[in-house]
């Protein structure tokens, strides 16, 4: 499991933590049943603290990417298919949204950025 913290990032360091797990399972880079490291080990390897990396933990229990097994630790939780589905078209609509507003600050127009929607799908 890779993570990287920003310092400079606008988002706590928690949520970095989230949305880095939660894009490495949607990813299938992390697969169901996947043990997690502790939350003592991954505090240390990032060199945070313990509540940070439980906050982080927690907050993914609570949405259902992980589940927490008491004396045995974390795992990556079984997701049914339409959830992972749901989280990938998520994340497809978060770099979009990106795409579109790069695309109005250089002042392309729609018919300029559908075209290269276009361009890109059709030769990937």
């Amino acid at each position: 499991m890779n993570i990287v913290i920003s310092n400079s990032s606008n988002d706590p360091i928690y949520m970095q933590i989230v949305e880095q797990i939660k894009e490495q399972i949607v990813k299938g880079e992390l697969t169901a049943s996947q043990p997690l490291p502790s939350i003592r080990k991954l505090a240390k390897e990032l060199n945070i603290s313990v509540i940070t990396t439980k906050r982080a933990y927690d907050e993914l229990e609570k949405e259902g990417y992980i589940v927490t097994v008491g004396g045995k630790g974390s795992f990556v939780a079984e997701m049914n298919k339409e959830m992972l589905k749901e989280a990938k078209v998520k994340m497809v609509e978060e770099k979009m949204t990106e795409a579109v507003t790069i695309a109005k600050l250089i002042g392309l127009s729609l018919e300029d950025l559908k075209e290269i929607l276009e361009i890109i799908y059709e030769g990937g």
